[in-house]
């Protein structure tokens, strides 16, 4: 009975952020003919409204909502680049908050800018690393090694979470530092609109979480490789 509670916690802590982030976009993606124009209306609206220079919005593929500061592109899926919703608007808004904070410099970029593609790195190497138990065992038959292999690449996996997590506030402050004053002020939203347009730039904020605890559950898998080693 502990075990299967354990597991079910497990699996809502993993799953949960997901399950309710795609829970909110959709539950305020209805199209509402009042709104006065798509999510990429409003970002090429911003775009100009705040001479970010040099940045374009553009449609890509859909659940690929991002900011892309190497190609200067926000870049919206097709739902909220043609959409006329809540949840369209909304994650507009959010990207277009990304552009503002690398248009301007803002110093929590920075962290994005070293950290992130560290993490990258450190992910797929680790994840060689993993793959290469197999091979090690065979080469020294010596089960230490084994296990160093999968202790190294068990750490790498940690850190590459670990360093996941830096971008959090940079989402945070895409949301609610930029976006939500953006629609608030400019009269995007209505009062009654707001609680719905919070919970969809909540949801955009923790997608990193919800990515993060994914690779908690890979991390997890590779433990039980680990745990494997050890025996």
């Amino acid at each position: 009975m502990i075990v299967i509670l354990g597991i079910t916690i497990l699996c809502l802590l993993i799953f949960g952020p997901q399950m309710w982030i795609r829970h909110v976009m959709k539950k305020h993606a209805t199209e509402l003919p009042s709104l006065p124009g798509t999510g990429g209306e409003l970002a090429v609206h911003l775009i100009r409204q705040f001479e970010i220079k040099g940045v374009e919005a553009e449609q890509t593929t859909p659940n690929s909502d991002h900011y892309d500061d190497a190609d200067k592109k926000v870049r919206l899926s097709p739902s909220v680049f043609n959409g006329r919703s809540l949840t369209a608007i909304a994650i507009a808004a959010h990207e277009v908050g990304h552009a503002i904070q690398f248009y301007r410099k803002e110093n929590i970029t920075r962290l994005r800018k070293r950290y992130t593609p560290l993490a990258t790195v450190i992910e797929k190497v680790s994840i060689g690393i993993l793959f290469s138990i197999p091979l090690i065992t065979a080469i020294f038959k010596v089960p230490h090694a084994a296990l160093l292999t999968a202790l190294v690449g068990a750490l790498g996996m940690l850190a590459a979470v670990f360093v996941q997590l830096i971008v959090l506030p940079l989402e945070w402050d895409a949301s609610f530092n930029k976006a939500l004053p953006i629609l608030i002020e400019g009269n995007y939203i209505n009062a009654k609109q707001e609680a719905a347009v919070k919970s969809v730039l909540r949801a955009a904020a923790f997608t990193y979480v919800a990515a993060a605890l994914a690779d908690m559950l890979r991390l997890w898998r590779w433990l039980a490789i680990l745990r494997g080693a050890i025996r």
